[in-house]
């Protein structure tokens, strides 16, 4: 966008012999018999130029009248304005000559550069204009010199009219490559090129005005290109690829600077695979794709993960790049899905590349496999992102409030394995439901975190088998601030306000911190950062809330 420094200035110019009175209004609309008025008006009718004087307009302008030759005569008008050194601007004045009498020169520091008007052109607008690029950034100081041309100027009566002095900074013409991402890897071996283009005019009008665009594709021939519509380039061979897309003049040679893009990108062989089991033997950071149907299991707007699995296996989608834009039910098939095998904190991932489009089928789905807590516990890496069932299990309830990535540890006889509420958004977690205090059979997906730590995740309060209830936090006005607390020390206040006895839990369970108030104050200092729970006991009734320390 171009940057107007000074536009539709209004200059006032007061003379003490003749009252000469120049005035603008930046509007074209006002003509009176046939004559425009309105708009500042240079009038040489006068018998005495001599005097000097100035006078401020809009603060920063000044204006002079002298005599120039005892057969011409000259009035100045002249702005000030802070530029920028290195920068160029261009700088314009429209005037309108009523005889050939009267001669504008617009002109910049020291007269240099300048433009005079041309005297011939009578009764129409026309535009003086010429570019300036200061050495150093400061004031330069611009004007406008108007001159009576007539062989005997005394009382002849000269007039002309002006409007539209600017300054205007020049914006540098860029192009830039915004699709595909520069370093980026694909499969497809047809690319889209998106480009981006401003300040500068694409078409194929030869009028000296903007240009178009060259681009070459791996080194090769330049194509001539006459819009800023996206570039397919199709069926390019595998390996890497190098787009340059150049700014050229009608003449076809490139604008000064020289103003390019370049974007370098990948397209990766695929490997056909033809389940989920094969997938997962797969060599990391390799591309493949799924040929045959995978059912989705569950899918959060987390890094738009998906859990798929056939009846060979299951892997975790990772999309944080949003490639799959098709929206897909819980049940749904899902055909032909291509990525990169990749790897985090110990948790194999599929990296999708494109979107597969359509279920292929729907209201079907995976049966969870069931499983007990030994099996888990023996090789959990085979069911890693599967979708299991275990039955009959107990739950610790040390904390007794779900909470987005709480850990209750599972107990099934002899045998044991963790919960997590690894799914934040999943309704238990968010809503704080209470841990079972019954035995309850649980579905849910087995997951990886770092250290190789694996864990059972429930999808929603509909995978366990007994109902699970929000607690309400039964002691009235129960409030902790501040929360998150940074400052060592959390304040604890009831509607009651007696004294409470506050027990605090980390996220595994463990009791942290045991303490009695009676000024509502707890020191927390000891804590690291994390989350807590904060379990409070007044008047023989108990209520939890999650504490956030940083």
């Amino acid at each position: 966008m171009r940057k107007i420094y000074f536009l539709l200035v209004a200059f006032i110019v007061t003379s003490l012999s003749y009252g000469q009175n120049l005035a603008a209004n930046g509007g074209f609309e006002n003509w009176t018999g046939g004559v425009p008025d309105s708009w500042p008006v240079v009038d040489f009718n006068t018998t005495d130029l001599t005097q000097d004087m100035t006078t401020t307009t809009e603060g920063t302008s000044s204006a002079s009248v002298n005599l120039m030759t005892q057969s011409q005569a000259s009035t100045d008008i002249r702005q000030t304005i802070a530029l920028t050194g290195g920068a160029t601007y261009t700088v314009s004045l429209d005037v309108y000559a009523t005889d050939n009498q009267a001669r504008a020169r617009l002109f910049g520091p020291g007269f240099a550069p300048s433009q005079y008007s041309d005297e011939t052109l009578l009764n129409q607008w026309q535009t003086l204009t010429f570019d300036y690029t200061p050495a150093a950034t400061g004031d330069a100081e611009f004007g406008i010199r108007f001159y009576d041309i007539a062989a005997n100027w005394l009382g002849t009566g000269s007039q002309f009219y002006i409007d539209n002095f600017q300054v205007i900074e020049q914006v540098a013409p860029s192009i830039a490559i915004t699709s595909p991402a520069d370093g980026s890897t694909g499969t497809s071996t047809d690319v889209t090129i998106s480009l981006v283009v401003n300040n500068f005019v694409v078409d194929a009008v030869n009028d000296g005005n903007g240009g178009h665009i060259h681009y070459t594709v791996d080194g090769g021939a330049p194509v001539m290109k006459y819009d800023t519509n996206d570039i397919l380039l199709t069926g390019l061979a595998l390996g890497p690829h190098t787009v340059v897309a150049t700014l050229v003049d009608d003449t076809h040679n490139p604008i000064a600077g020289p103003v390019d893009a370049t974007v370098n990108f990948t397209i990766a062989g695929v490997t056909q695979v033809n389940d989920i089991a094969t997938l997962r033997a797969g060599t990391i950071n390799d591309y493949y794709e799924l040929t045959s149907e995978a059912f989705l299991t569950y899918q959060q707007a987390f890094r738009n993960q998906k859990f798929i699995e056939d009846a060979t296996a299951a892997i975790l989608i990772d999309d944080t790049a949003g490639n799959i834009t098709t929206m897909y039910n819980r049940g749904d098939g899902i055909t032909g899905i291509t990525g990169q095998l990749t790897t985090f904190g110990g948790m194999m991932q599929f990296t999708p590349s494109e979107d597969p489009g359509a279920a292929s089928s729907t209201g079907g789905g995976i049966t969870p496999q069931m499983v007990t807590l030994a099996d888990l516990t023996a090789a959990p890496e085979n069911y890693e992102s599967e979708l299991v069932s275990v039955t009959a299990v107990d739950m610790d309830n040390t904390i007794p409030n779900f909470a987005g990535g709480s850990e209750h540890q599972m107990t099934q006889g002899v045998d044991n394995f963790m919960f997590r509420s690894t799914f934040f958004a999943a309704d238990y977690a968010a809503d704080g439901a209470e841990v079972p205090t019954t035995t309850t059979n649980i579905v849910g997906i087995v997951n990886e975190r770092t250290g190789s730590l694996y864990y059972l995740t429930a999808r929603d309060a509909a995978d366990f088998s007994v109902a699970l209830s929000v607690a309400d936090n039964v002691i009235e006005g129960f409030k902790i601030f501040p929360n998150p607390a940074n400052s060592g020390v959390i304040n604890i206040t009831t509607a009651n306000n007696s004294p409470k006895q506050v027990e605090i839990f980390d996220m595994l369970g463990k009791k942290v911190l045991a303490t009695k108030t009676t000024n509502n104050n707890v020191n927390i200092a000891s804590l690291h950062a994390g989350i807590y729970i904060v379990k409070v006991t007044e008047n023989n009734v108990s209520a939890t809330k999650r504490l956030i320390v940083k």
